[in-house]
Parts: structure tokens; C-alpha cells; sequence
């Protein structure tokens, strides 16, 4: 059994079987350009399929470009029972902490500024495994950064059984106004006595 057939479970059909029984002749030019013409049709089909499909995924598609001095996360890709970058397990980080880019490779690979404990990691990667850090936000070792209050927008005393209670919407550095939060007055004084300073 051929492995054509093996695999789809039908008979391979040579380039004379494409053509219906008695249309073709067996020797000839005409066999030649029949065959080339039906070769010619695959490749368009192929072709537009081709392009079908490339559509569908440049939707999706950005185009990465980073700086030199730019600062990005190193994508980490777990694998089970492999301990790549001091982490392992199926709960470790996707990113780790950021590092600086030292040097630009061409237009996907970039050369990054590793800590002394990763020297056994080659320092260059493609554009892909590596994400954009926002400069102005301190991150800790692990992963956490602080958040800090820059105004605020709205005040509110809500009742409570015996007492009330006064809150505040706080808009946050590194939120957009969306993503602001109501928090109680009384914390936010004793967390952040400047912002009652004015």
C-alpha cells in the first residue's frame, strides 16, 4: 500500500487521472498542456487560499518595534518538570521583571541587559518574547509595583448601620479614569497626607 493511501484511505490519482476517461490522450503534446494547465489551476487555487488565510491572521497581527534604553518584560515559556529562568511550576509568572535593551539586532531580535543569575541564558530574543514596560512605574522584585493617588474627583458619605462613613474617588497614576476607585477617607488621609495638603 502506498503511504498516500495508507493515510487518506483512498488511491493516489496519477496526472493522467485527472482528466475523465477517453478526454486525454495517453502520449503527446496535448497530455504536456493539459497537465500544465491543471498545475496552473492548483497553484491559483492554492494562491487565493493563500491569501484567504493571511488575511484572517493580519487582523491579529501588530507590528513590535522596540528603542535601545527601552525597558520589556522577558517572556518566560513554561515547560513541565524544566526549571527555565528560576521558575517552575504550572503558576509561575508568563513575564519576569524587566530588563533594558542594550542593543538592536536587526528588526526582531533584541540583545537584553541580564542580571548576573542568568548569565547561562543566551541575552538576545525575538521581538515576541518580549513585552513593553511603562517606564515611569517602580517594579519590585516580586513583580508588584505601588500604586500612588494623584486626584481627587468625587466625595460621598454613605450610612451605615450606627454611623457614616465618608468616601472618596480616587484616580490613580498609572489607571485610566475608567478604572477609578472609591476608598474610605478616613485610610486615605493616614496612607497619603499629601494629597490633603492643598
Amino acid at each position: 500500500m502506498a503511504p498516500y493511501e495508507a493515510l487518506y484511505g483512498q488511491k493516489c490519482r496519477s496526472p493522467i487521472g485527472w482528466f475523465e476517461l477517453g478526454e486525454a490522450d495517453l502520449l503527446g503534446p496535448n497530455l504536456v498542456q493539459q497537465v500544465i494547465e491543471k498545475v496552473k489551476l492548483i497553484r491559483d487555487r492554492l494562491h487565493i487560499a493563500q491569501c484567504r488565510h493571511k488575511s484572517y491572521v493580519d487582523v491579529r497581527r501588530w507590528n513590535l518595534e522596540f528603542e535601545v534604553e527601552d525597558w520589556v518584560f522577558l517572556k518566560v515559556s513554561p515547560m513541565k518538570g524544566i526549571m527555565r529562568f528560576r521558575k517552575k511550576g504550572k503558576l509561575s509568572p508568563r513575564y519576569i521583571a524587566p530588563y533594558k535593551i542594550i542593543w538592536k539586532i536587526g528588526m526582531v531580535a533584541y540583545e537584553l541587559d541580564l542580571p548576573s543569575e542568568l548569565e547561562a541564558v543566551h541575552p538576545v530574543f525575538h521581538v515576541s518574547m518580549l513585552w513593553k514596560c511603562i517606564g515611569n512605574i517602580c517594579i519590585a522584585e516580586d513583580l508588584s509595583y505601588a500604586e500612588v493617588p494623584i486626584a481627587i474627583l468625587d466625595r460621598q458619605v454613605r450610612k451605615l448601620r450606627n454611623k457614616d462613613v465618608a468616601f472618596m474617588k480616587v484616580l490613580w497614576r498609572n489607571n485610566n479614569v475608567d478604572e477609578m476607585t472609591w476608598e474610605a477617607e478616613k485610610e486615605m488621609r493616614k496612607e497619603y497626607p499629601q494629597l490633603f495638603m492643598t
